[in-house]
């Protein structure tokens, strides 16, 4: 398996991101959120925009994303890293990114664009990888290896 077909199937194998973030002074803040990627590029989630990390991003919208399987035993940890630019989706784009996120997502049918824009408290957020790379279980602690974007496989199909 090549380090690209890696980075896929962990996306594709795992609901949950890290997300990092900074406020204006460079402060950091690192949260949770359930995502799904259609294309391995572009990343997405549902948050309050009131919430810490989604305040940051409309201040710095640069970020940082790792995905990884904390079920794996100590030491044989796999993880994909990413630098993005990160936003609230525009209302423009909201219909069709909302089907992505849901298409990711099938149990969370709940999340359409009215639930995702004013009165409603949630949002829908968008981080569009700019730089990716890949931990390997059998390259030692933290070696990471660069990887191509999108971080798709043609000859690897996975399944959550």
């Amino acid at each position: 398996m090549t380090p690209q077909d890696t980075a896929h199937r962990i996306i594709a194998t795992n609901s949950y991101l890290t997300l990092a973030t900074a406020d204006r002074d460079g402060h950091p803040w690192a949260s949770p959120v359930a995502f799904t990627s259609d294309d391995g590029i572009d990343f997405y989630w549902v948050s309050r925009p009131d919430s810490r990390h989604s305040r940051n991003l409309t201040e710095r919208p640069e970020v940082a994303i790792v995905i990884f399987d904390s079920r794996r035993p100590l030491f044989t940890g796999e993880a994909v890293y990413l630098t993005a630019h990160a936003e609230q989706v525009a209302l423009s784009d909201l219909t069709r990114c909302t089907e992505i996120y849901r298409r990711g997502l099938p149990e969370l049918t709940y999340f359409t664009p009215q639930h995702l824009q004013p009165p409603n408290p949630l949002r829908l957020y968008r981080a569009h990888a700019v730089e990716a790379s890949v931990l390997l279980a059998d390259d030692g602690p933290d070696l990471r290896i660069p990887v191509d974007l999108p971080l798709r496989s043609d000859t690897a199909e996975f399944s959550t």
